[in-house]
């Protein structure tokens, strides 16, 4: 937006001389083209927007001008090492004066960006040259007009002495009338005229957006491949006597290679810190804890240290650092999980009694979330020491950091103050930019997303509750377009406290069915370990496996499973490796939806335009699937093929990036999916080539 200044500086420019007598003394807040509703941006503007390196960010604008004059739009770019860059945009829809320009974004740090509006006085000329000349109207008055605008930026020194000499050219041929004035209307198609316009517009009037700021966090911040495990559970033995012997961070790198197998980059892990025993919780959140049970890892602290410790069962500092050294060698990061309450035996308790809440009756208050109860577990009171706490928690993450991990999953954020992870994500990543910070936010979207905007770089979601098709196109869709300026979803799978009914009852296609979806719909997704076993038993009254690993070791046998037929693995594997080999999986704004004559059968596309790929070959998928895990579908699926980037009516060619079959396709086509044999189909599209598919044009 323009101050008086720029607004008076504008109208001497173009030459209308008025008396300070005669114009009104206030300010007008608008340019002269105006430009309005910038993308991306927050609401309120008190927080940046967020990208990821690499990823294909869409600049918008509203930008239009009075009458019917031609405008152009310019997204005017200044990265983090203050290289400039300008961008032409494209109207969108018809009438909505919407602008865009796709800028795939690849340095960290934080971009600015305005948008500069401008009367296009070229095209607007040209709109009218080629309604009139062919007409017989205003012939060489047009011609004069189009010569005498090129003449004009020829002598603009700005522009290239090349592109100089392209404009001078054309001027005088316009007005030469020994040539035919069609074959002169023609020499407005010349490449090289578009070419210079494309350089350098002709632009009379111009306005100036405010300046916007995109905050650009590494890849990993959108982008992974998570998977869940307990490492006490792996290496795990139960002796005779029926105690156990907890496994190790050694023992458990042998697990680090089978999810490096599968295709995992990041494992993260429940609180590795040592246990309270004071209303420590039996098998299945019972009350009556016996010598042998382990405890719930969420139950922070005992004598043997609280956050800044490492429960001894599971090793050392030093055998932490091997954990983490045989990842990185094995292509996984660690994260680790920041989960800020205290056991009562954590060494807070007496030390801060101040940091927690205590009741009438002089006991301190502990964790609920009704009707659950969590007797071991204070939860921090941030309101009677808050710098104590701040410098506290600040301390215990640095120390984690200096271990090699720039991950955090953050337990239960929503119970906290919103400014104190405002804080804290301010002054970790103002050290460590790399860092990232996940969001288990299970909570009212107006919290969810407020976490976002103020840092944290990932979050759970919705999406384990969100099972129907229409569900899930009012929530994917929300996700690509709504929140994709500030929220990262984290689509996973199932937790340890989430076993959905969907996941109970459908068997194992439910298990294929959410781990596809997840896997392809956004860039990030998760599972917790169990998942690939089919494990599906719940606990009677909750929404959570039976025998729950929280609270006791768990021992699966992966291998057995495997050779047995009863295991995900290879399958999420594949899932991994379709995510790896295909750029537009690593998207989250690019998914658009199709329509199909079933209510059970989900259909969407994800593209990616060949300059926005590391081969320079457009990335085009298409994902097919039935949603009902108990049924056979039968219908037609009708596509919409310019939202991967090929022309209407146009046939192509799909790839089952699972099973290799090709079948030869179009806007609308017959599709059969059998839940109990493969219900979701993921599609390479491809141009159609010569030779027909084989396999014919149906399923």
């Amino acid at each position: 937006m323009h101050k008086r200044a720029s607004t008076l500086g504008w109208i001497s420019r173009y030459g209308h001389s008025v008396s300070n007598n005669s114009v009104a003394q206030t300010a007008a807040r608008t340019g002269r083209i105006p430009v309005f509703g910038l993308s991306p941006q927050l609401a309120d503007d008190l927080w940046p927007a967020k990208a990821f390196s690499g990823e294909v960010v869409p600049f918008e604008a509203t930008a239009f001008r009075e009458g019917h004059d031609r405008i152009g739009v310019e997204l005017l770019l200044t990265s983090p090492d203050g290289t400039n860059t300008q961008h032409r945009m494209t109207a969108l829809a018809p009438g909505t004066d919407r602008w865009q320009a796709l800028v795939q974004l690849d340095a960290t740090g934080d971009w600015s960006y305005r948008v500069r509006a401008f009367a296009d006085d070229f095209a607007t000329w040209e709109h009218n040259a080629l309604i009139k000349v062919p007409a017989g109207i205003d012939v060489e008055l047009m011609f004069a007009i189009g010569s005498t605008l090129l003449g004009r930026a020829a002598k603009d020194k700005s522009r290239a002495s090349a592109d100089r000499r392209t404009l001078t050219t054309l001027a005088k041929k316009l007005v030469d009338t020994e040539r035919d004035a069609l074959d002169r209307l023609g020499l407005l198609q010349s490449p090289a005229l578009h070419a210079v316009l494309d350089r350098m517009p002709i632009a009379g009037l111009e306005s100036l957006s405010e300046s916007r700021t995109v905050r650009v966090e590494r890849t990993r911040a959108g982008v992974g491949s998570w998977y869940e495990f307990f490492p006490r559970s792996e290496g795990a033995k139960r002796l005779p006597d029926g105690s156990w012997k907890s496994g190790t961070f050694r023992t458990a790198v042998k697990r680090l290679n089978e999810v490096a197998a599968m295709g995992f980059d990041v494992v993260y892990l429940p609180p590795i810190h040592p246990i309270g025993r004071a209303f420590r919780k039996g098998p299945n959140n019972t009350l009556d804890a016996g010598p042998n049970d382990p405890g719930s890892p969420w139950a922070i602290g005992s004598s043997e240290g609280g956050h800044d410790a490492i429960h001894p069962e599971l090793g050392t500092f030093e055998d932490f650092r091997y954990f983490v050294g045989k990842a990185k060698d094995a292509g996984i990061e660690i994260a680790i999980d920041l989960a800020l309450q205290a056991s009562p035996d954590h060494p807070w308790v007496r030390e801060h009694p101040e940091w927690f809440t205590a009741l009438p009756d002089g006991t301190i208050a502990f964790a609920e979330n009704p009707p659950k109860k969590y007797q071991d577990i204070y939860p921090l009171n941030f309101d009677n020491d808050p710098d104590g706490i701040r410098a506290e928690v600040l301390r215990i993450v640095r120390l984690w950091i200096d271990q090699g991990i720039r991950i955090f999953r953050v337990d239960n954020p929503h119970t906290k103050p919103l400014d104190f992870w405002e804080w804290l994500i301010a002054e970790v990543n103002g050290e460590h930019p790399d860092v990232v910070f996940l969001a288990e936010a299970f909570t009212r979207p107006a919290l969810l997303q407020a976490l976002a905007k103020v840092g944290f770089q990932q979050s759970y979601t919705y999406f384990t509750w969100r099972n129907t098709k229409l569900e899930l196109e009012e929530f994917l869709g929300g996700l690509a377009t709504e929140t994709a300026d500030f929220l990262r979803p984290n689509l996973f799978v199932n937790t340890p406290d989430i076993l959905t009914e969907y996941l109970q009852f459908g068997g194992p296609a439910a298990f294929t069915i959410r781990a596809a979806l997840a896997a392809t719909a956004a860039p990030t997704w998760g599972v917790y370990s169990g998942f690939e076993l089919f494990e599906n038993v719940a606990r009677p009254g909750a929404e959570e496996a039976i025998d729950n690993e929280k609270y006791e070791f768990k021992l699966r046998d992966f291998a057995a499973a495997e050779k047995a037929g009863r295991s995900l693995s290879l399958y999420l594997g594949i899932l991994n490796r379709i995510r790896a080999e295909h750029p537009a999986l690593r998207q989250l704004r690019n998914i658009r939806f199709h329509r199909s004559d079933d209510d059970s059968v989900l259909v969407y596309s994800k593209y990616l335009a060949g300059a926005f790929t590391p081969s320079g070959e457009p990335d085009a998928l298409l994902v097919v699937a039935n949603v009902d895990p108990y049924s056979v579908r039968e219908t037609i699926v009708h596509l919409e093929v310019t939202a991967f980037g090929l022309a209407v009516g146009e046939r192509f060619i799909v790839e089952n990036l699972v099973t290799g079959a090709t079948w030869e396709w179009g806007a609308d086509n017959y599709v059969r999916i059998d839940s109990f044999t493969e219900p979701v189909h993921i599609l390479r599209v491809s141009p159609l080539v010569a030779r027909r598919s084989t396999e014919g044009t149906r399923e």
